[in-house]
């Protein structure tokens, strides 16, 4: 049985963006989706419910997605912890509050009721713990709706990777509209030439993009390269057939 699938299009939609785990490029997919949805003239918010691994006064996820999208997405960040670790480890080590699902929920309605489009961007994974509770994003989206998209790796063992996010998807009856490589390199190797079919079989989802390696080092033109690189189901042009053909196995 394959995940439910479907378009990010609508008002209102929410989108969480999860990974097969953790620098996989989930920043630079959201700020990608946001640039392409801010351009089409829709508001966007961005919401990162846990931020790890940046001290207070740093830059975080969400700066890197006004650096790329622009000053017109909001952005939104509950908690922060130092350690580079996940959201429920960092908490408790810092001594500082973890996440509770009501805190959530609550920001995302807000943020749902006052923008087109919000996106959720997690930390590393989709079974990711924020709190001793045992919360993680599949159940955040679970509590509000969301669809999820994830960001898969290129090449070898991305299948399995790809393929277990998948069941946990299916599991917790959540929808997806698809999968996308978060950093496609300018020489592919025959492993991720070929995951070009074999992604979307393991996902049970269509295959929504490829980002080029290195997309985020420039905000000039990233609207292009975003609309480039993702398919008309989040806003670009890129066409998962032409691409294939165009990186032969």
């Amino acid at each position: 049985m394959n995940a439910a699938t479907s378009s990010v299009g609508s008002p209102g939609q929410l989108l969480f963006v999860s990974g097969v785990g953790t620098e996989v490029g989930k920043t630079a997919v959201t700020a990608a989706i946001a640039a392409l949805a801010v351009r089409a003239g829709r508001s966007v918010a961005v919401l990162k419910p846990g931020q790890t691994g940046v001290a207070p006064g740093e830059a975080g996820d969400c700066a890197q997605v006004a650096r790329l999208a622009g000053s017109t997405v909001t952005l939104r960040e509950l908690a922060r912890y130092p350690e580079p670790l996940a959201p429920d480890t960092a908490a408790r080590r810092s001594g500082l509050p973890a996440l509770t699902l009501d805190q959530v929920t609550l920001e995302i309605k807000e943020l749902t009721s006052s923008h087109d489009l919000v996106l959720i961007e997690g930390a590393g994974g989709l079974l990711v713990r924020y709190n001793e509770d045992g919360l993680t994003l599949a159940d955040m989206a679970q509590a509000t709706g969301g669809e999820v998209l994830t960001v898969v790796t290129a090449g070898l063992g991305s299948l399995n990777s790809t393929g277990l996010n998948a069941e946990a998807l299916r599991a917790r009856g959540l929808r997806t509209p698809g999968i996308v490589i978060g950093s496609w390199p300018a020489e592919p190797d025959l492993a991720m030439r070929c995951n070009l079919a074999d992604l979307p079989k393991d996902a049970g989802a269509p295959l929504l993009g490829a980002l080029p390696a290195g997309v985020v080092a420039t905000a000039e033109g990233f609207a292009d390269r975003a609309a480039a690189a993702l398919a008309p189901a989040l806003g670009g042009v890129w066409d998962a057939a032409a691409f294939a053909r165009a990186h032969p196995a």
